[in-house]
């Protein structure tokens, strides 16, 4: 079910790309600046602007030209499983030495901090609970990928019914919590309060 899922989430993100160029839009964000507000929150994870990140579902690299106006100086791994989001990036950051970019789903290696972005949003037809496993899985994967934490976001269970799509999927920003304070870290935050139907999980392991 797992690669089923990464098959029809790499189509659409490459549909989207193909559409809208490497802008917000081609990602299916509404805009840039509600784009730059969920960058701030999963950043406040990486707190070493000379360690290294691993972006899990990178897309054109967006996150790592905002870290880069922001001062961060680390290596950085872009990752995406949509291998038309991986060439954008790999041409727009060319010149970037201390930054590439894999196709795939999980990472070669591992780094200080993991984040993703949006990955979790798009749920398509797929069944919830199996969703729901995705998700989980690919915290997993996160977890080991990193050394000193991680963090994700996700629209949340606590949005408007009547402006809930059904093709998205909602997470239970208590339960998830939850998962990670369990498994992962003592240290877990949880941002409700910035303004959109979302919220971001912050790990530190340390």
């Amino acid at each position: 079910m797992t690669q089923t899922i990464l098959g029809d989430v790499a189509q659409y993100y490459g549909d989207k790309l193909r559409q809208h160029g490497a802008t917000p839009a081609g990602v299916d964000w509404k805009d840039e600046a509600s784009q730059i507000l969920r960058f701030e929150q999963l950043l406040r994870v990486v707190t070493d602007a000379r360690g290294t990140v691993i972006d899990f579902g990178c897309g054109f690299g967006a996150l790592l030209g905002h870290m880069r106006g922001k001062g961060f100086v680390g290596d950085y791994l872009g990752i995406d499983i949509a291998s038309d989001m991986i060439e954008t990036a790999a041409t727009k950051y060319a010149t970037d030495r201390k930054a590439r970019f894999e196709t795939g789903s999980s990472p070669s290696t591992q780094a200080d901090y993991a984040v993703a972005s949006g990955i979790f949003n798009v749920r398509m037809h797929h069944r919830k609970d199996a969703w729901k496993d995705y998700v989980a899985a690919t915290l997993a994967d996160m977890n080991t990928s990193s050394k000193l934490g991680f963090a994700f976001n996700c629209l949340t269970a606590y949005s408007d019914a009547s402006k809930m799509r059904s093709n998205l999927y909602y997470g239970d920003p208590c339960f998830w919590f939850d998962l990670c304070k369990r498994n992962y870290s003592r240290q877990v935050a949880l941002l409700h309060d910035y303004g959109l139907y979302e919220f971001t999980i912050i790990v530190r392991k340390k």
